[in-house]
């Protein structure tokens, strides 16, 4: 029976098509892998002992089928044969080959395997399409494979892209596809669509029995436009290319679903999934991605920002610095970022540094020139960039007119600065609403240092962008889930309750401090004047200051010895 096996595997790649594997007979197929149309089977690849699958009762309306394997990090080879090529096989977490049925074939095989040390756990299904269903990657010219119906899928720190190859139109078995670059009207290719859908894992799932399990609801047409949220559709004149956001740490499985409005039929591409994190990096892997450098400053954000959420505008001095701290830091970040190579920790120390004097600055300039309009004009912009954050945040900033940077930015900060003008009447209610806001929203950002939520990516995306120049192109889709509608639960009733405490609390109060220079210099010019007064009798600072070095100086003069201190006469 062994014997029979290899011989049945000799004839199988002595095929001059490698599209499809031959037809073979009786049992000739025992002792390997066997898979069913449309189901999916679980199963562990090890290095020393690579896998052949086999596919039996292929029906005849089938002209091309697509068999798709999955893992969640480590790499399997899929291949026609045991010999390996470059245009014949496909090595990654997902990936898949397309098989063109010849006439009557109703059987298929093909080889896997992985390089991997440890075994690899690994979910695949075979699915078929009729002729009049397009082809995924039918007209690739790109990638290796002749034709290539995967999703190749590159991410970094700003934006994670997947790429595809062209479709073709669907043909029936035994036939010759049409040609691809040869004309562009409706009886071409050109006419085909391409929906790119999204679909997010659970907030915080890194499993690799959660992943396969979802993957399930991606692989299939029905189930892709049921489950997933459709982001965009191509044309056949645009980029089969398309960026989003990076999502470090929560898993996202894209596919795209390839339409022919004339026939009314479609086919799905291979899903392609991403953590955009490493599961195998020794530092800053998908299981320890929030650094200590990154919750002691957010902790340490947020137990400000709480006090000024509550008692900002009572103490006011408080609340400027935290304003300047927010302007100074975010815009030095920014610019220490584009301009060096220094590390995250680095520069996180630095912006801490630099927020800290733009926070004493501002509280300086308020102590000695007291401009108020000047203070509240930085108060009201830092709420004015928060809500044109949050409106961005919206499918509003998936608009394609806002994937242009000069609109973009124009727009932002018109919002921004709208805001500050609106409550020129009622600074007092602009600086409570500041406090409220702003001072709340710090505990997101502490929250999601320790447990992810979407809701950071508020100001997290428009920081990106100022950041990375590429950026205007990435679709800002995030998944709201249960941790983000607890937090934004959090989030609103901190913010409801600061605003309502300092609202009553400040009834019948003058609505800002006097100017703090002036009361200085009233009161010095009191304590000169009046003899009456204490003070008026403290010598000059510069006297007081002399005396304390005097006072100094006495404790460490060598003390003199008592006694006579002249020589005797003889």
């Amino acid at each position: 029976m062994g014997f029979l096996r290899l011989l049945v595997l000799a004839v199988l790649a002595s095929e001059p098509r490698v599209a499809g594997g031959a037809e073979t007979v009786g049992n000739s197929s025992e002792g390997l892998l066997e898979f069913y149309i449309g189901k999916f089977r679980y199963f562990k690849l090890n290095r020393p002992s690579p896998e052949d699958a086999i596919l039996r009762h292929i029906s005849s309306n089938a002209s091309f089928l697509i068999f798709q394997i999955h893992s969640q990090y480590q790499n399997t080879t899929i291949s026609f044969s045991k010999t390996l090529l470059h245009n014949t096989s496909g090595t990654g977490t997902d990936r898949g080959l397309v098989f063109i049925l010849r006439p009557e074939q109703s059987m298929c095989t093909w080889h896997l395997e992985t390089l991997d040390a440890e075994p690899v756990q690994n979910m695949a299904i075979p699915l078929t399409y009729s002729e009049r269903d397009p082809v995924p990657g039918g007209c690739n010219l790109e990638f290796d494979l002749n034709i290539d119906p995967n999703i190749y899928l590159e991410y970094n720190f700003f934006e994670t892209t997947i790429k595809f190859a062209p479709a073709n139109l669907g043909y029936a078995r035994g036939t010759n596809p049409l040609p691809c670059d040869i004309g562009t009207g409706r009886d071409s290719r050109w006419r085909l669509l391409y929906d790119v859908y999204q679909y997010f894992l659970p907030e915080n799932d890194l499993t690799q029995e959660g992943l396969l399990k979802h993957l399930q609801r991606m692989a299939e047409v029905p189930q892709v436009k049921a489950s997933a949220i459709k982001v965009v559709t191509l044309t056949a004149n645009d980029r089969t290319s398309v960026s989003f956001s990076s999502l470090r740490g929560q898993g996202v499985i894209y596919n795209v679903i390839v339409r022919d409005p004339l026939l009314n039929t479609s086919a799905a591409y291979v899903p392609a999934h991403t953590y955009a994190c490493s599961f195998e990096a020794k530092e800053g892997n998908c299981s320890s991605l929030r650094r200590v450098s990154t919750k002691v400053f957010f902790t340490l954000f947020a137990l400000l920002g709480l006090f000024i959420c509550f008692f900002g505008h009572r103490f006011w001095k408080t609340e400027l610095f935290f304003i300047g701290f927010i302007f100074m830091g975010f815009f030095f970040y920014i610019l220490i970022t584009r301009l060096t190579l220094l590390t995250y920790d680095v520069r996180l120390i630095l912006t801490a540094v630099a927020g800290s004097v733009g926070g004493i600055l501002l509280v300086a300039a308020w102590w000695r020139f007291g401009i108020l309009l000047f203070c509240m004009l930085c108060v009201g912009l830092v709420l004015g960039f928060l809500i044109s954050s949050v409106t961005f945040f919206t499918p509003l900033g998936n608009l394609k007119i806002f994937q242009d940077d000069g609109v973009f930015w124009v727009t932002f900060s018109c919002v921004a600065v709208l805001i500050p003008v609106v409550f020129m009447g009622c600074l007092r209610i602009l600086n409570i609403l500041t406090c409220g806001f702003i001072g709340s929203y710090s505990v997101v950002l502490a929250s999601d240092s320790y447990l992810y939520t979407s809701l950071s990516y508020i100001t997290l995306n428009v920081l990106k962008r100022a950041l990375n120049v590429d950026f205007h192109r990435a679709f800002t889709n995030v998944p709201f889930q249960t941790n983000d509608f607890i937090i934004l639960a959090v989030w609103g009733m901190l913010a409801v309750s600061g605003i309502t405490l300092q609202i009553r609390r400040e009834r019948g109060r003058p609505f800002f401090p006097p100017h703090p220079y002036k009361l200085w210099k009233r009161e010095r010019e009191r304590r000169v004047t009046n003899v009456l007064d204490p003070s008026y009798h403290i010598p000059p600072l510069r006297e007081r200051l002399c005396g304390q070095l005097t006072q100094i100086k006495e404790l460490f003069r060598k003390e003199q010895p008592a006694g006579e201190r002249t020589p005797l006469l003889l």
